[in-house]
């Protein structure tokens, strides 16, 4: 991953992308010199967001390049990941403010790790900067989001943007071919006949509260924090990892694990494209930890997102996806020759038992959902696409395919009923109502 490609071999490379993945647009490429200009040539990369799984991803991309800067709005994130001998090393520079890190011309790539609710807006002014992004799952916080970042990336085609959903790789040397790859071929290749219902288990929202309100710790921004969601008391169950559990910044298990397995799901019924996506979602059978109103929780003192739901999407052609807390975590495929269950830990089923795929599951088949590269960890991927171009395995336009899914879901299950939607217009149809949730009003003044 550290030497330069050469013309000759990216007109190869890009060639067999061509080839095996002629349905997903490859980018032409003129990549210049990475920042430091170094003979490792080795890219500069910006941390935005360093608490949880932003230490993680740090000490992921130390892999590939340097980290030579850092932000959080909590000093003592900045001062664990400055000090961390895998990531900062001491030697990155710290900011409090993420627009100072983005004004930074020796920074190639930009890693963002924040609450949801700030992803979307990071990642556009860090593509406008001129910098490549990978941003963690749930990418967004709203439909009307997965419009503006779909269409930032569209326009600065020359920018490489990976989201964080490591399912679509291959991960680890435990697993050499990846139990989610397998079962999304095995759908693709129609083996298991005509997808009949689709179950994604996400397990069960958590309850909590009520919750005390109390002065935000020194070392925390809470301002910044919030940025542009409405201006609340502090709370610690609100802030850091528990922010998932609040719909003001997130959509709970919906999005959490439904970044994941719905997109799973949706990428192998091959509902991953624009246009396309569920037309009906009925989000009836679903329970909230709090009492609603209108869709909007009563209280603002605990966990607000679902806990307990059955949300049925109908997608035109007769597929029903059913997005659960009740069942398994993990994603069931039923067709009408066979069915396979899918989760982290195993891949079951009559077809695998049986091996259906055993000469359909191969390397050429890995490099076609790679979108014509090697298959391989996410970072790693997303690093290849940087140097040579091209849609990493994890891509925005099918990304936020997935979160359509996920959004209606969880504004169907607010609402406590049925709502429709039109894939190809992207609007709810028939409830102005319903339709008020697929944008966020934004809290003005802030960054």
């Amino acid at each position: 991953m550290s030497r330069k490609v050469s013309r000759r071999e990216f007109v190869r490379k890009s060639t067999l992308a061509a080839a095996v993945g002629s349905a997903v647009p490859y980018f032409a490429w003129n990549q210049r010199a990475f920042a430091n200009d170094s003979p490792n040539d080795r890219p500069r990369i910006g941390c935005i967001g360093v608490g949880s799984m932003g230490v993680q991803d740090a000490r992921e991309h130390k892999n590939f390049g340097d980290i030579v800067a850092v932000c959080d709005v909590d000093s003592r994130h900045i001062d664990e990941i400055k000090s961390d001998k895998d990531a900062g090393c001491g030697k990155a520079d710290a900011y409090g403010d993420y627009r100072r890190l983005l004004e930074r011309n020796d920074i190639d790539v930009v890693c963002v790790d924040t609450p949801d609710h700030w992803h979307v807006k990071i990642a556009i002014e860090a593509l406008e900067a001129g910098k490549h992004v990978f941003c963690q799952k749930p990418l967004t916080l709203t439909i009307e989001e997965n419009q503006r970042i779909r269409n930032a990336c569209k326009k600065h085609r020359n920018r490489v943007f990976a989201v964080g959903t490591q399912q679509r790789a291959v991960r680890g040397i435990f697993i050499s071919r990846g139990p989610f790859l397998r079962a999304v071929n095995m759908v693709q290749k129609g083996l298991l006949g005509d997808i009949k219902k689709i179950t994604v288990g996400l397990g069960g929202g958590e309850v909590g509260g009520p919750f005390p309100k109390a002065p935000p710790p020194e070392e925390l921004n809470w301002d910044s924090w919030l940025g542009r969601a409405p201006k609340v008391k502090y709370i610690k169950e609100r802030c850091h990892y528990q922010f998932r559990w609040w719909y003001e910044y997130s959509g709970g298990k919906f999005t959490d694990w439904g970044a994941h397995h719905v997109d799973i799901a949706t990428w192998a019924i091959g509902h991953d494209k624009q246009g396309m996506g569920p037309i009906e979602i009925d989000g009836t059978d679903a329970k909230h930890p709090v009492p609603y109103k209108d869709g909007y929780p009563t209280v603002d003192d605990c966990y607000n997102t679902a806990r307990d739901f059955a949300v049925k999407c109908k997608f035109a052609g007769g597929i029903e996806m059913v997005v659960t807390s009740r069942d398994d975590n993990g994603i069931l495929f039923e067709g009408t020759k066979g069915r396979i269950f899918v989760n982290r830990g195993r891949i079951a089923g009559k077809p695998i038992e049986e091996n259906w795929d055993k000469d359909q599951f191969g390397p050429k088949d890995l490099v076609r959902l790679y979108k014509g590269k090697p298959s391989e960890e996410h970072k790693q991927n997303f690093y290849r696409c940087v140097r040579e171009g091209g849609l990493p395995v994890s891509d925005v336009f099918s990304h936020v395919q997935a979160l359509n899914t996920c959004h209606l879901a969880a504004i169907a299950a607010r609402l406590g009923r049925a709502i429709r939607w039109d894939p190809k217009a992207e609007k709810i149809v028939g409830d102005d109502q319903a339709a008020g949730f697929l944008a966020r009003e934004q809290r003005q003044g802030v960054a």
